[in-house]
């Protein structure tokens, strides 16, 4: 099949009303029987963090890998958008219909620490992977954009709760604010009312913003210092409406402005056009001299202050 008969195909299928919920129901699996999944296994993160003192510190992050951080805040580990799955999409009953990641996770569900909360940005498979989420333990409080609890629900977490643009919900001794970013919510081109969120957390003295996936805008100006902007760098080539590019992002993180920044949602999963290593190159030139506010590079990079 021509590249051009192939658009016109899956064209059609996203207008059909019959195909659009049988997506919808193929992504609503838990992975339990996807052990084709199993049988290639990405390399191994170059660095590994070391959270032998975790718990006692004020405000620390690592990459797990592409949108997956270990956050810790207020005395609190939070977990964002989790993804350990060694493919992301469609479940087509013994195995993934979708991107193979690259690079293994820095770590593994079983060395997480206990996890407090679980802060899910929307729901493409990038970011609300059901497998994974169907591993964590479900004493673990989740908070999500709005129209998507749907999808985690079922799953038996402790607390679910969904934030629109503005919303605010206090846990525990962190304050989390859902921010307007300009990106969109759809999972399988059905379900266009989804939501999709940045977050603003705080805790005493220190705020965070885990910026989830935005194409450039302005939604962040104004929204005061942050000691940490999380921000995804990638997947702009071709798809500059729904992901900024890394010269943008720098802007955006200025636009707070952010001291030390942690680029994710590169490196991981081959989501879009642009070679792996150009997004973190991209960043690092536009930094300049600043390029110390740049704080992991790396997979498995740690950072606290």
């Amino acid at each position: 099949m021509s590249k051009a008969s192939w658009r016109t195909y899956t064209d059609f299928l996203k207008r059909s009303p019959l195909a659009l919920r049988v997506a919808d129901r193929l992504g609503r699996g838990r992975g339990r029987m996807r052990w084709l999944d199993s049988l290639s296994s990405a390399p191994a993160a170059a660095l590994k963090p070391d959270l032998s003192n975790w718990e006692n510190l004020t405000l620390a992050t690592a990459w797990v890998g592409h949108a997956t951080v270990l956050l810790r805040i207020g005395g609190m580990t939070i977990l964002t958008d989790p993804v350990f799955s060694s493919r992301i999409g469609l479940g087509m009953g013994l195995f993934t219909l979708g991107p193979m990641r690259k690079i293994a996770p820095a770590l593994t569900i079983e060395e997480l620490p206990r996890i407090d909360l679980i802060l899910i940005s929307h729901a493409h498979f990038d970011h609300l992977d059901r497998p994974s989420l169907a591993r964590l333990p479900r004493n673990a409080q989740v908070v999500t954009a709005s129209q998507t609890r749907d999808l985690v629900d079922d799953l038996g977490f402790a607390q679910v709760s969904e934030l629109g643009w503005g919303e605010s919900i206090t846990i525990g001794s962190v304050t989390l604010r859902a921010q307007e970013v300009r990106h969109w919510g759809a999972r399988t081109f059905f379900d266009k009312h989804r939501g999709y969120n940045g977050y603003f957390l705080s805790a005493g003295n220190h705020r965070v913003l885990y910026a989830g996936d935005t194409a450039d805008c302005d939604h962040f100006r104004g929204g005061g210092r942050v000691d940490l902007g999380i921000f995804s760098i990638s997947a702009y080539n071709p798809f500059i409406q729904a992901h900024a590019n890394p010269e943008q992002v720098w802007e955006m993180a200025n636009q707070l402005p952010a001291d030390a920044i942690l680029p994710v949602h590169h490196s991981t999963f081959n989501l879009s056009h642009e070679p792996m290593e150009e997004p973190l190159q991209r960043l690092l030139a536009a930094a300049g001299a600043d390029s110390e506010r740049i704080v992991v590079r790396e997979i498995g990079g740690m950072w606290s202050m």
